[in-house]
């Protein structure tokens, strides 16, 4: 068994609470359900304490958040019914950054009065790397921190969006997942905790992943407190670390501090900045993966999961090389040709050489002089093809059914006059929800490089985004470019072209229509790099 998470727990022994040293590994709780294997942190703030354990019925891993307490204490009970109220009203959410809650137990419903425990929130048991291992080697590398708390920032998002309290705000309770996301594995929150709590916590964690400081009340002993100015200030991670960027320690700070107009307060607000952050790394990710950077491997962040092959990245990989190949062929053939006109000449040709960049003649007897040669060219005009029609459209909502599901198929007919439109909705986006929109799919990948908007509605601000399958996580796609609906029709085009087969019309701010908020679209086009 790991000895080591039993000192990470800090206090898992602790004086002063009933049966507390009996929460060994190998004990059995949950009426002889679930039997522990090790202890994963200890938040003392609620006395509740975090185990991995097995579920014997099912023969299952699970995450245990167990209340600890002595049920004659009536306030500590009242405090855990609490927990266990709002644990039980999050094991409706869903979402990839938190970890599904499987039961709640309380006592006289799965817990006897002589366990010393006031109640058991049950989750799945989330796969991965402890966070307070990782941060204990060394801080994370900037993009990558951003990049691991964007699926956080999501599940906050949204669970806002429904009234929930996710109470992330202990880095025990957080796990790295394979694939380099946190999840909260423990879920639980504090009876008092509030929704700012969960939008703190946020920047506690960055602050945390860049510096290995905990900036908040009620850390693990195992995790160094972040540092104060003497005014009381916390001290921003780019003074600890110099590498970070000014954006995130700004940002890591804004949001955990709650004095001055300069602070944020949603989670919303931190997903812009983090998607910026993300999206510039990617790039600089591509470009070391053409060129081949030894410095690679610096803020890695290992874990013991076999790599997982990153198909569509490859495809984009090999795409890129190809049309290099062929380009490269291409200017070979092109200067071999004028090697044999030089060297050759041509006997037949007649009459004096024309130079099709140069003037009339005419003009220049005018006076016109040519331009200078050192003027710079305009910027040229980036080709594409004939639209490619999709195969298939949908109405793409993260958090329910959607909005006019049969008429998305109006937005793809080609015919302007009949349109697909979402709900009237008294409120605007994301108050209510952080989006709707309309997700299309195309039987061959293309490359696709402009999105004509016909008939849509002025004020709308709509996102591209591009997909990996039919029903991603918003947290899965990738915004490639943005834009405002105007009347008539409205270009939008990509950052740069982008190779898929899965796109979606992302809209994020919806029309005014007589006091009530709705937007229409009359027809999409798709239209692929030239």
């Amino acid at each position: 068994m790991d000895t080591r998470r039993s000192e990470q727990a800090g206090g898992a022994n602790h004086v002063g609470k009933a049966q507390v040293g009996s929460l060994a590994p190998g004990r059995v709780v949950g009426d002889g359900r679930y039997r522990l294997l090790a202890q994963f942190g200890v938040d003392e703030r609620g006395d509740a304490h975090l185990w991995r354990a097995r579920d014997g019925q099912l023969k299952r891993d699970v995450a245990l958040t167990l209340l600890v307490g002595d049920p004659a204490d009536p306030e500590a009970a009242r405090l855990a019914r609490r927990t266990l109220e709002r644990a039980t009203h999050a094991s409706k959410f869903g979402h990839g950054g938190v970890a599904r809650v499987l039961d709640v137990l309380a006592l006289g419903s799965g817990i006897t009065s002589s366990e010393g425990l006031l109640g058991v929130v049950v989750a799945e048991w989330t796969k991965g790397s402890d966070l307070v291992d990782l941060v204990a080697q060394r801080p994370v590398a900037p993009a990558a921190a951003a990049r691991m708390v964007q699926a956080l920032a999501e599940a906050v998002e949204q669970a806002h969006q429904n009234g929930l309290v996710l109470g992330l705000d202990h880095p025990q309770r957080l796990r790295l997942t394979p694939n380099g996301a946190l999840k909260l594995a423990f879920p639980g929150p504090l009876p008092e905790a509030t929704l700012r709590d969960d939008v703190k916590a946020l920047g506690a964690v960055l602050y945390l992943l860049l510096t290995g400081r905990w900036a908040l009340p009620g850390g693990p002993p195992a995790i160094p407190a972040a540092p104060m100015t003497p005014q009381g200030r916390i001290v921003p991670p780019r003074q600890l670390v110099p590498t970070v960027p000014a954006d995130l320690s700004s940002l890591a700070v804004r949001t955990i501090e709650d004095g001055g107009n300069g602070g944020i307060r949603t989670s919303a607000a931190i997903l812009r900045v983090l998607d910026q952050v993300a999206e510039e790394e990617e790039r600089t990710q591509l470009i070391k993966a053409v060129g081949g950077d030894p410095a690679e491997g610096e803020g890695t962040v290992w874990t013991t999961k076999k790599p997982v092959k990153d198909v569509a990245r490859r495809r984009k990989l090999a795409l890129g090389v190809t049309v290099l190949v062929v380009a490269t062929v291409v200017i070979l053939a092109w200067g071999g040709l004028m090697l044999i006109n030089v060297f050759q000449g041509d006997s037949k040709a007649s009459g004096p050489t024309i130079n099709v960049a140069q003037p009339p003649a005419s003009s220049q007897q005018n006076g016109t002089q040519p331009p200078s040669s050192s003027a710079p060219a305009p910027p040229p005009t980036p080709s594409v093809g004939a639209p490619v029609a999709p195969q298939s459209a949908a109405v793409y909502n993260p958090e329910g059914r959607g909005d006019n599901t049969g008429r998305a198929k109006y937005a793809i007919d080609g015919k302007p006059d009949t349109e697909w439109r979402t709900e009237k909705y008294k409120q605007q986006f994301p108050t209510i929800k952080p989006g709707v929109g309309l997700i299309v799919t195309f039987a061959d990948p293309i490359n696709l490089s402009q999105v004509k908007v016909i008939g849509g509605t002025p004020g709308t601000k709509v996102e591209i985004r591009s997909a990996t399958g039919k029903n991603p996580d918003l947290a899965d796609t990738k915004v490639v470019g943005n834009g405002d609906l105007k009347d008539g029709e409205t270009t939008i085009p990509l950052a740069q072209p982008t190779q898929g087969e899965y796109f979606i019309v992302w809209i994020t701010q919806l029309g005014d229509a007589d006091g009530q908020y709705m937007t229409e679209i009359g027809d999409l086009s798709f239209l692929p790099a030239g």
